[in-house]
């Protein structure tokens, strides 16, 4: 079932002072999420992510198109008792501490006091915001406790699906961990993340689904292993090799040869030729160390650029 459902949302910004022109942030914007996800929204920086998370949460306004979330159209108010959202430079109270900020947050959605007190307590300790600075100020705290604070406020309502713009941003590696870890612990509860990042190894690691937009229209969505397909072509092959020098190899004048600190790297276009790889290297005299396929990164999908090949 869609949790959310966009159809060709478009987003014109006004610009210039004297002669004023539309630039389009958002071009006709189609796709859809199904419940239970966690679904990665790709894009270079001014790709339209973050409007696109904009007009979601009614923060701003289409110029054309419609959305729904959870089966209610993003004009319904009342939608948003049941989401949460995590904006890419969350902006706080900075005189209030981490706990009476969550409580204060818990008090617009209506829970009463005991609730809110153990619910704040619960979603800092599993964000690992170490609980020495729960009562500290949040003007204090630094860049990567603040994205801690905000991802515990994003979940305080229980929500059905949860948008996350940047929240790995200012986030040391073990922090990273920690998120990447709470994020795949939200679909193990049955919630949906919509998520927006940079790090590409975070959303490979994480994500069923992936949308890639390049210059606010949809370049390429679905599962990173059949936009692989679509774009990679025959199946590559990887053979890792030490005690054969590069030019011992003249054999294989169609593979790509690298050199690592591991060994020689041999890049084949398919595992058809791994026999005229191996008798080249005992030719040679060299020792294979690993044999395996090369699978397409997802930088390359992002950046459109076709995966290095041998030479034909």
């Amino acid at each position: 079932m869609a949790i959310v459902e966009i159809n060709n949302l478009t987003k014109d910004y006004e610009v210039g002072f004297w002669r004023k022109r539309k630039v389009r942030a958002l071009d006709n914007l189609s796709l859809s999420v199904d419940a239970g996800q966690i679904f990665g929204f790709l894009g270079a920086n001014g790709a339209g992510k973050t409007t696109t998370l904009k007009l979601l949460m009614r923060l701003i306004f289409p110029t054309s198109g419609t959305a729904r979330i959870l089966d209610r159209d993003i004009h319904d108010v009342r939608m948003h008792e049941r989401i949460g959202y995590l904006p890419e430079n969350p902006y706080f109270y900075d005189y209030l501490t981490a706990r009476e900020f969550l409580d204060y947050c818990a008090q617009i959605f209506g829970y009463p006091a005991a609730d809110r007190r153990r619910r704040a307590a619960d979603l800092l300790a599993r964000v690992h915001l170490d609980e020495k600075r729960w009562d500290t100020q949040l003007r204090k705290f630094s860049k990567g406790m603040l994205q801690r604070v905000g991802l515990a406020q994003s979940l305080i309502n229980d929500p059905e699906i949860v948008f996350l713009d940047e929240p790995m941003s200012g986030l040391d590696p073990v922090g990273r961990r920690e998120v990447r870890d709470l994020i795949a612990s939200l679909r193990a509860d049955g919630k949906t993340v919509f998520m927006c990042s940079h790090i590409l190894s975070d959303i490979e690691v994480l994500c069923d689904r992936v949308a890639i937009l390049k210059r606010g229209r949809l370049d390429q969505v679905g599962h990173l292993d059949e936009l692989r397909q679509r774009t990679e072509g025959p199946n590559r092959m990887e053979v890792l090799a030490t005690g054969a020098d590069a030019a011992a190899l003249s054999d294989l004048a169609h593979a790509g040869i690298s050199a690592t600190p591991r060994g020689l790297r041999i890049e084949i276009a398919s595992e058809d030729e791994i026999d005229n790889v191996l008798a080249a290297l005992r030719k040679a005299g060299g020792k294979v160390v690993s044999i395996q396929p090369v699978k397409q990164s997802l930088e390359e999908l992002f950046l459109d650029e076709p995966a290095p090949r041998p030479n034909p």
